[in-house]
């Protein structure tokens, strides 16, 4: 008991201590930061296996990381990361380990060892698929189950020369439609993508590809199913052939499992060298994520600096762009990563959560976003952290000026929202109208992080992920929080259950419902 209290007491003093810290932040200008911290650059960016992260526009300074760092170490950081590369339980309320990192051949012996076994039978299953006539992949899943796959495919799959592959997640049968549409039946694999080889959306467009199908002359459709699942004997039952199941373990969330036979579109597509060099990207950042101290370890500074914004200095919202097309779906990936994972109200323990947990991760892709969003983060009134993802290596052929001028505006947003501009500034530029002059007027001091990937391969893209992925968890573990259930997603499967069987709702719901006929 006595150790449990002094945890609770560290906890809690540590947390003050960054509470009164960032209130007294508050009123220091970005640029004064600067200004008062020659250095400040250097010690707040970080080089790691080709990603260069710039968090010196962050509104943060060196006590508030030595803050943060006592409250990782209260927060027994170190020790969680052990247990989870350990294979050990952190999961509680699953009572489940969390075993995506052995996908990548860094965990447990017995972990590592299963996925490679899994890896094995993967390869060959992809090696016979791009020898064979097969064009078309239809990938069925959703969450984590389409996701993932649907960045991976969107980043590299340009590259490829294998079977084109499409990603199907909505229930909704226009999505399922307009993929068919472009697929013949005679050269279509379905690839089907469950967990419990039970989910509703799934195993509906499942149903209904089939049919398309044998509606397309294949005598036996279910020949023509690939199933990665945690429940393979589902999928057996359900009539596939042994040797077109893919199994992954039980202990792989959906979120974290495009590492497991759930990538399997991107292997097809572009080969099995590509796949096996973006789990060597990611292993990359796992082992430098758990052999590092905080201060210079990417994952781990990059989550405690969220805790700081969303938790400390009460900024609520994270807006991610992607200065690179091929990243156009990294901030959709990222709003399941982090806010399925820490979007919790209690702690591991059970405990109300005090203050705010993740913050609300949206975003979009530059240049796109600053015709769009952009009046916001510039002069709207809702604190908004900012993070720009960018490549040096441009990934077109076309003249050089297009990925020059996609930089350059990236990274001139960045340094607009910190400069600002001042109302004497705008006065001049405005004819010596006051009210023309306020309109044009910019407070900056506006925070903002850059990631800059040396290029985007399957490596990069594997370390990126990673990255992002160990972040979400050092910012769950600093919180107290479990980052690897999700009961608000089954609560909502178990509404719509319901709804199917004809369950009594309230008032408004049952009128929605008898107004669409269900």
């Amino acid at each position: 008991m006595t150790a449990t209290r002094t945890t609770a007491d560290l906890l809690q003093a540590a947390k003050a201590a960054l509470a009164r810290h960032a209130e007294g932040l508050a009123a220091t200008p970005l640029t004064q930061m600067f200004d008062e911290h020659e250095g400040r650059l250097e010690a707040l960016s970080l080089n790691v296996a080709g990603l260069y992260a710039d968090f010196s526009k962050l509104a943060v300074d060196s006590p508030a990381l030595a803050l943060l760092g006592e409250l990782a170490a209260a927060a027994e950081l170190d020790d969680w990361k052990a247990r989870l590369f350990a294979g050990e339980i952190v999961n509680p309320s699953e009572r489940r380990a969390a075993t995506h990192t052995a996908e990548r051949g860094v965990g447990a012996a017995r972990d590592v060892a299963a996925a490679a076994v899994g890896q094995t039978k993967m390869r060959t299953l992809v090696d016979r698929v791009r020898a064979s006539d097969v064009r078309h992949i239809v990938h069925i899943g959703i969450g984590g189950s389409a996701l993932g796959p649907a960045l991976l495919l969107d980043a590299l799959g340009d590259s490829g020369d294998g079977p084109a592959c499409h990603v199907v997640a909505n229930i909704d049968g226009v999505a399922l439609q307009r993929v068919l549409a472009q697929c013949d039946p005679a050269s279509t694999l379905l690839v089907l993508v469950s967990k419990t080889f039970t989910t509703l959306e799934t195993m509906t467009n499942a149903a209904s590809a089939l049919d398309w199908l044998a509606a397309g002359g294949i005598a036996e459709p279910r020949s023509r199913c690939i199933a990665v699942t945690a429940a393979p004997a589902r999928a057996a039952a359900y009539g596939i052939a042994d040797e077109n199941i893919l199994p992954f373990a039980e202990t792989v969330g959906g979120r974290y499992s495009l590492w497991s036979a759930v990538g399997l579109p991107l292997a097809l597509r572009c080969g099995w060298a590509t796949f096996a060099a973006l789990l060597d990207g990611a292993a990359a950042i796992d082992r430098h994520f758990r052999d590092t101290p905080l201060a210079d370890n990417l994952p781990a500074l990059a989550g405690a600096l969220d805790v700081w914004a969303a938790t400390f200095q009460n900024v609520p919202t994270r807006a991610v762009f992607a200065y690179d097309q091929r990243l156009a779906l990294l901030p959709a990936y990222l709003q399941q990563l982090e806010m399925e994972s820490n979007g919790k109200r209690v702690t591991r323990d059970g405990a109300p959560l005090a203050g705010a947990s993740a913050a609300v991760t949206w975003g979009g892709t530059g240049t796109d976003a600053q015709h769009a969003v952009f009046q916001l983060l510039h002069q709207g009134t809702q604190p908004i952290v900012t993070e720009f993802v960018a490549v040096i290596e441009a990934g077109d052929k076309l003249a050089p000026t297009h990925h020059r001028q996609l930089l350059g505006n990236c990274f001139a947003q960045g340094a607009a929202l910190m400069k600002g501009r001042s109302f004497d500034a705008a006065l001049a530029l405005s004819g010596g109208d006051p009210a023309l002059a306020a309109a044009k007027s910019f407070p900056g001091n506006r925070p903002s992080a850059t990631l800059l990937l040396d290029r985007l391969d399957a490596a990069t893209l594997g370390a990126l992920l990673a990255f992002y992925e160990h972040r979400t968890f050092t910012a769950a573990t600093m919180l107290g929080i479990n980052p690897f259930d999700q009961w608000g997603v089954e609560l909502g499967k178990e509404m719509a259950g319901q709804i199917e069987s004809g369950g009594a709702f309230d008032d408004s719901t049952a009128a929605l419902m008898a107004r669409a006929g269900l």
